[in-house]
């Protein structure tokens, strides 16, 4: 529905504009949530890429037959910091302060992050994931 709005009045926004709207009323709503996607199968992703790829185009005028992939890597890019992070080389992730003691602990965006800086290094380091599963299991069975 915001899709079809927007690509009305496309014309009129300039590229800045255009890419805040959209932002604004289909990025946000497809990472909405996102933690409850994750280890659905991909055919479930289907739509919610259509769903991009049709922002995508409507952001950069693409025609509905040329190909996405290009106007997709051209927008999407990847994050490099500015400066160093302090504990890139021992794969040490930043912990969020927790307001709430009682909740805040069980949260996702808490725990992963805390089990994830107490496992060993050559865990984290797995090549693969088959690999990263093999050491896993074998890191929980001796404790």
């Amino acid at each position: 529905f915001h899709l079809s709005n927007i690509a009305k009045i496309r014309p009129i926004l300039s590229l800045h504009d255009a890419e805040t709207v959209i932002h604004a009323f289909v990025s946000s709503r497809l990472d909405y949530c996102n933690v409850l996607l994750s280890g659905l199968p991909n055919c479930a992703f289907r739509s919610l890429q259509l769903v991009q790829n049709a922002a995508a185009r409507i952001l950069t005028k693409t025609r509905k037959y040329d190909h996405i992939t290009p106007v997709l890597s051209e927008l999407l890019t990847p994050y490099t910091p500015a400066r160093p992070l302090r504990f890139v080389d021992a794969a040490i992730l930043v912990i969020p302060s927790i307001n709430k003691k009682s909740l805040g602990f069980r949260a996702f965006a808490y725990c992963a992050l805390y089990f994830w800086n107490t496992l060993p290094l050559h865990v984290k380091e797995a090549s693969s994931v088959e690999i990263f599963k093999s050491r896993l299991k074998t890191h929980l069975y001796l404790l």
